[in-house]
């Protein structure tokens, strides 16, 4: 069992239930049938009230660490933005008590920190377009330090066991630290911890590769090209979200691709998009790379600079699924 009772696995735990909570609650009252196509004023006010109450949190717990966060309060404040502000601001005190649009503005402005030896990196809402079509997203925070990630928490409310979705179950939190394992237990009422471990699949041919519905930066044709030089033959399990690190590391997968779209040869991913499933995962028994097969390099600021895509797997495919890379040209 691992250490619950660190200062920083206590803030990382409390901070990750409350924004996924706090989403939760904004996806039921103000995501409906009804919402059109272009309608993103749902995603908005819980992306920046998921920040804002991470970095109140933050601000209380450690004053001095830095956020490295994906928004800032500049579209909030621009004209015709009011009505959001106003809601961003109605949620977020339902959570912290009294506050005033201005204060909450500079709660979320705390995520434009620049990393440092040690700093934590914030996705208030990863996977929007699942949150907007009812479906999976997360809310993803670590702690780096030293370049490394140290702890790393996903909120996942419509998955239950850290892998089975389930859209009116307690969902779930997951928890790794490095040294002492993975871990999950109810989002809404953290308790009992079970360990997650990867598959033990060892046949590349039965791997079940996790896909994500947005395909804006991946190559599908490469996808597909890999899938077919290993013949898979199983469907993918198309999943949202940092979420499908959990689903990885629970086994409930055992392949997951971040290739390079060919509209986008220069695309570097976001720290914030992959540490704390990165160390979810790694934690578990699996394994993640970039797609040369070099270790994720959290230490060169916001971007994954010196990385190029990601492979994640249970670890015993790795190997094969880096030469079936290098096949196909990926």
């Amino acid at each position: 069992m691992f250490n619950t009772h660190t200062p920083e696995v206590q803030f990382a735990i409390q901070a990750v239930q409350q924004a996924a909570l706090l989403v939760r609650q904004v996806q039921a009252e103000l995501v409906s049938p009804a919402l059109t196509k272009d309608d993103r004023s749902p995603v908005t006010v819980a992306d920046f009230a998921s920040q804002a109450l991470v970095a109140r949190l933050l601000s209380q717990a450690f004053a001095d660490d830095p956020l490295v966060a994906e928004e800032d309060s500049a579209a909030l404040l621009a004209q015709g933005s009011e009505q959001d502000l106003q809601l961003v601001t109605q949620f977020v005190t339902r959570v912290t008590g009294p506050a005033d649009p201005r204060q909450v503005c500079a709660w979320i402005d705390r995520g434009r920190a620049d990393s440092a030896s040690r700093f934590w990196t914030l996705d208030p809402i990863d996977g929007t377009k699942g949150f907007l079509r009812g479906d999976q997203y997360v809310v993803a925070l670590a702690l780096i330090q030293g370049g490394q990630v140290q702890i790393g928490a996903l909120g996942c409310p419509n998955l239950v066991d850290g892998q089975t979705p389930n859209f009116n179950g307690s969902g779930s939190l997951v928890i790794a630290v490095r040294g002492e394992g993975a871990w999950t237990t109810s989002l809404e009422s953290p308790g009992a911890f079970q360990p997650l471990r990867v598959s033990v699949q060892s046949d590349p041919s039965q791997a079940r590769v996790l896909r994500s519905f947005e395909s804006g930066h991946t190559n599908l044709s490469q996808i597909d090209r890999f899938t077919e030089a290993l013949e898979i033959h199983a469907a993918p399990l198309r999943m949202d979200s940092q979420a499908k690190y959990a689903v990885l590391a629970a086994g409930g997968g055992d392949l997951l691709l971040r290739l390079i779209a060919p509209s986008k040869p220069d695309y570097r991913e976001k720290i914030w998009d992959q540490a704390a499933g990165a160390l979810v995962l790694e934690q578990a028994g699996g394994r993640i790379s970039d797609l040369d097969g070099k270790n994720l390099d959290f230490s060169a600021g916001r971007m994954l600079a010196n990385n190029r895509g990601v492979l994640a797997s249970n670890g015993t495919l790795h190997a094969p699924a880096l030469a079936t890379l290098a096949q196909i040209g990926a």
